[in-house]
């Protein structure tokens, strides 16, 4: 093993790592995104029937799917989902609640102040940065194209 070159290492390591099923992992994705886009659908019919506006429901809806997936995060389920459904469980809105919360829950024993409050935008801080930064370039051009109208 010691004398291996660089290319012997790189197919001897090709061969040891295990090959993914592509078609179970699509399967597991579809089925996992579809029901959480379904969850995701029956809250929003249930706002609408409420009487809720289309803002309303679009912000209600939001906030309920984020509960939801931080809530499962803490309290174990969600990283269950997210193993068996792969992109299907991390690519919803559910899954970006799921990194916040989940960085956070790493670092708890540091404190609350610290640990959770600190480390709860590790992942959420540069997409709200970019974020907003692009909101804002897009204002600012919107803007001047559209001022003399």
């Amino acid at each position: 093993m010691d004398n291996l070159t660089n290319k012997e290492y790189q197919e001897y390591a090709k061969k040891k790592v295990p090959k993914p099923n592509y078609l179970k992992n699509s399967i597991r994705a579809f089925f996992v995104g579809g029901t959480i886009c379904l969850i995701g659908q029956i809250i929003r019919n249930g706002l609408f029937r409420f009487g809720f506006d289309e803002k309303a429901v679009a912000t209600g809806t939001a906030i309920i799917m984020v509960f939801l997936g931080s809530l499962l995060t803490g309290l174990g389920i969600y990283d269950k989902i997210g193993k068996f459904g792969g992109a299907g469980a991390t690519i919803p809105i559910t899954g970006f609640a799921n990194s916040i919360v989940a960085s956070a829950m790493e670092y708890k024993r540091e404190g609350y102040i610290f640990g959770v409050a600190a480390r709860m935008f590790t992942i959420a801080g540069p997409v709200l940065v970019y974020g907003i930064g692009s909101s804002i370039v897009v204002g600012i051009l919107y803007l001047i194209f559209t001022a003399g109208r």
